[in-house]
């Protein structure tokens, strides 16, 4: 494939396009670049946009010149050794040096780099390109309580209000042009016969009669158009309206993070890094996102960001009772049937023994029936406690609504996001 590249100068309606092309075209390179960034630095910087260095060769463009063309004989003064049709044998060692200064290297090519800045959104569209919420529509309309009136053709039957003026009155020339469609042809025939006899004096007798016997027939044809009526019940048209649910364009969610002593600054730093991720991500897909904070130790409560992310605390760790929590909120502020909602738990593995149970009991029996993902992230190095190993038994059962991962350092964030909401394949 031949790219040709326009470098004259155009209005500001065309740069816009031209990007966007360079985009498409550089889409491998510029995916790994934003993968490297993402590896690079700090989450809560990403609305930043980035700077993008990819090869310069990657970027070469053919162009085009002018070649000598035709015949050419050349004359050069001094020439002792040879006469015309003498070849002239290539330089030994492959050609001369160059005009640098320094060394030629024997290690490869060299490699220039081009740098340029893409945006927030374009940053962003990079990121979570082939990612995807499951279930982002629900499956299941029929319970939806939130409905609209759409225009679904017409009718010839309703009420006044929704009468369609315009469509009656087409109608209605529709049906007078074809009921009187004989008549009319019939009446201009006989208009056209009797401009004739007028404009051919003198008239006579005979031709005199004939005018009378058009002006009746003429007449008649009028007065049977006239009975026809200007409109009639069956050129009524009304808009058939009907009642069609409406799907929630609104989200919620549902922050879940472990606040014991056993959670350290750098482990809470990875979980916020996580949830601003999918945060980010459910941006993009909802028109409104709303966000509960739930934090727990032995207890849980809902709080404000500040508090969910930089409060301290100590003690041990009841994970179902931020489950319980987000169970009630769920039930009293959001309905399933009008909000799309996920879940998002963050802990170190940690758990009170016996609580476990507990935990997978409510999220497979309260939870994930009104949830549309619920997503566990285990922030830790150490081996894996009951917690997971409760949650893996959710996983075999409900493997399209629920997934889990484990984050070992902030490297982790980016792929475990990714394999968490990678597209699946149908």
């Amino acid at each position: 494939m031949t790219y040709i590249i326009d470098r004259r100068l155009h209005g500001k309606n065309k740069s816009t396009v031209n990007r966007q092309r360079f985009l498409e075209r550089y889409r491998k390179h510029i995916k790994e670049a934003v993968s490297d960034a993402i590896n690079s630095r700090s989450i809560t910087d990403v609305s930043n946009g980035s700077d993008i260095t990819i090869p310069r060769r990657d970027i070469s463009e053919p162009n085009f010149h002018h070649g000598q063309g035709g015949l050419d004989t050349r004359t050069l003064p001094g020439n002792k050794e040879f006469v015309t049709g003498d070849e002239i044998q290539r330089p030994n060692g492959g050609g001369g040096g160059g005009a640098g200064q320094g060394k030629a290297s024997n290690s490869g090519e060299g490699m220039d780099e081009f740098t340029f800045h893409i945006n927030r959104d374009e940053f962003l569209e990079f990121i979570f390109e082939d990612l995807e919420l499951p279930n982002l529509v629900k499956k299941h309309l029929k319970d939806t309580q939130a409905f609209e009136r759409r225009l679904a053709g017409f009718t010839s039957h309703g009420t006044p209000e929704k009468l369609h003026v315009v469509r009656t009155l087409r109608s209605a020339y529709s049906r007078r042009i074809a009921l009187t469609g004989s008549d009319r042809r019939q009446l201009r025939e006989l208009q056209q016969a009797r401009e004739q006899i007028l404009n051919e004096p003198p008239i006579s007798d005979d031709m005199r009669l004939r005018l009378k016997e058009l002006d009746e027939e003429i007449e008649t044809l009028k007065a049977r158009i006239k009975r026809l009526p200007f409109l009639d019940d069956i050129d009524l048209r009304y808009r058939n309206m009907v009642k069609t649910p409406l799907p929630s364009s609104k989200a919620v969610m549902f922050c879940i993070m472990d606040v014991s002593g056993s959670m350290t600054r750098e482990t809470k730093d990875i979980a916020k890094r996580f949830f601003m991720l999918l945060f980010l991500f459910l941006e993009r897909n909802y028109k409104s996102v709303e966000v509960v904070f739930i934090r727990h130790h032995t207890r849980a409560k809902e709080v404000d960001e500040e508090e969910f992310f930089y409060s301290r605390e100590t003690g041990g760790t009841i994970v179902s009772s931020a489950l319980e929590l987000s169970r009630d909120i769920l039930k009293s502020r959001y309905s399933p049937s009008e909000w799309n909602i996920y879940m998002a738990q963050a802990s170190d593995g940690d758990n009170w023994d016996g609580d476990s149970a507990s935990c997978r009991k409510l999220i497979t029996e309260s939870l994930l029936p009104l949830v549309q993902y619920y997503a566990y992230v285990e922030i830790t190095t150490n081996p894996h406690q009951n917690l997971w190993h409760e949650y893996e038994q959710i996983l075999d059962e409900h493997p399209d609504s629920f997934a889990m991962q484990r984050i070992e350092s902030p490297s982790d964030i980016y792929p475990v996001f990714r394999e968490l909401f990678k597209r699946k394949v149908t």
